[in-house]
C-alpha cells in the first residue's frame, strides 16, 4: 500500500506523527519512507540521517541570460520584466538577472532587439535516498532556493520509491502542508490517506480543503487529532469526521517530550516510549497494522 499522510495546516504534528508511525511499523513490515516536504524536509533529522547514499539533481524551468558582449543597454529587458528580475547595478553597467528571481518567461527574449538574451536549463533541486539505521530506506527532496517545480520533485521522489520498493514494500509518504502542488503529487496514487489537525477552528478549516484534494482522487482518508487536549471542549474535527463517514484513528494528548525528542534526533517513542503521547500513536500504529496486513 501507499499511504500519504496529510495536514492542511502547518505545524499541527504531522512529521512527528509519521516518525513515530514508521517506528513502529519498521519491525512489522518493509517500508519506503518518502519526505515529501522538497521545501522543508524534516524527516531525515527525526531520523538522525546526515549522509545520502545517491543523489540525482533535478532540472526544471529556466533562467534567462544576457550575454553583455551583444547587449546594446536599451533597457527594454528591464522595462518588460515583470517580475522585476532585470535590473542595473549601475548607471554605467549593462542589465543583469537576478537568478533567484527570474521566472524564465521568456519577455526578455522576446524584446530583445539584438538576441542578446537566452533562455537556459535551471536545476530544480535535488532528491535524496539513504538507508537509515532502522533499516528502512529514506527517499527526501530538497527544492533550491527560488526555484519551481516542488510537484514535479515530489513525483520524481515517489517514483524512485516505487523502484526501490518489491511487492510486499508499503510506501508511506509524509506530505507538505497546505494543497498545492506537492501535496497534490503527495496525495495522487495513494491507497490511503491519514489527515492530521489540531483542535482548533483554523486547522479544522485547512483539513477540509486538504481533505477535498483527498476526495478528488477519491482515496478514502481517516483523521487524527493531534495535541487534543490543548483544546479540548473542540469537537469540529470528530464531528466533520462523522458527517463525511470517516473515523478518528485516535486523539493524541500534547506531549512537552518532543521537543527533546527533536534536539535527539530520535523518534519520540524510542526515546520516550511511556508517554501518554507514544502509547496513544502505538494504539495508532496497531490499527494500520491491521489495514495493512488485511490489504
Amino acid at each position: 500500500m501507499q499511504i500519504v499522510i496529510a495536514s492542511g495546516k502547518g505545524g499541527v504534528g504531522k512529521s512527528i506523527f509519521t516518525s513515530s508511525l514508521i517506528y513502529f511499523l519498521k519491525d512489522k513490515f518493509k517500508l519506503v519512507a518518502v519526505d515529501a516536504d522538497a521545501e522543508a524536509p524534516n524527516l531525515h533529522l527525526i531520523f538522525n540521517v546526515d549522509n545520502w547514499l545517491e543523489e540525482k539533481s533535478l532540472t526544471g524551468g529556466k533562467i534567462a541570460e544576457i550575454n553583455s558582449e551583444k547587449c546594446i543597454n536599451c533597457s527594454l529587458c528591464i522595462k518588460n520584466c515583470t517580475y522585476k528580475a532585470v535590473k542595473k547595478l549601475s548607471n554605467k553597467e549593462k542589465p543583469v538577472v537576478n537568478k533567484l528571481i527570474c521566472e524564465g518567461c521568456g519577455a526578455c527574449k522576446i524584446v530583445c532587439p539584438v538576441k542578446a538574451v537566452t533562455l537556459k536549463e535551471a536545476k530544480s533541486g535535488t532528491i535524496r535516498k539513504t538507508v537509515t539505521t532502522y533499516g528502512f530506506p529514506l527517499i527526501s527532496a530538497q527544492l533550491d532556493v527560488g526555484r519551481p517545480n516542488s510537484g514535479k520533485l515530489v513525483t520524481e521522489e515517489k517514483k524512485w520509491a516505487k523502484e526501490t520498493a518489491d511487492e510486499k514494500t508499503h510506501i508511506l509518504v509524509d506530505s507538505a502542508a497546505g494543497i498545492g502542488c506537492q501535496v497534490i503529487a503527495s496525495v495522487s496514487g495513494a491507497d490511503l490517506a491519514i489527515l492530521v489537525a489540531e483542535p482548533t477552528k483554523s486547522s479544522l478549516h485547512d483539513l477540509k480543503r486538504v481533505h477535498k484534494v483527498v476526495e478528488h482522487f477519491k482515496i478514502p482518508s481517516l483523521f487524527v487529532v493531534n495535541k487534543y487536549n490543548l483544546n479540548p471542549s473542540f469537537k469540529g474535527v470528530e464531528k466533520y469526521a462523522e458527517e463525511k463517514k470517516s473515523k478518528i484513528l485516535g486523539k493524541i494528548p500534547y506531549d512537552a517530550k518532543v521537543p527533546q525528542s527533536i534536539i535527539l534526533r530520535r523518534p519520540l517513542p524510542e526515546v520516550f516510549p511511556e508517554t501518554e503521547a507514544s502509547k496513544v500513536i502505538k494504539e495508532i500504529g496497531k490499527k494500520i497494522e491491521c489495514i495493512l496486513k488485511e490489504e
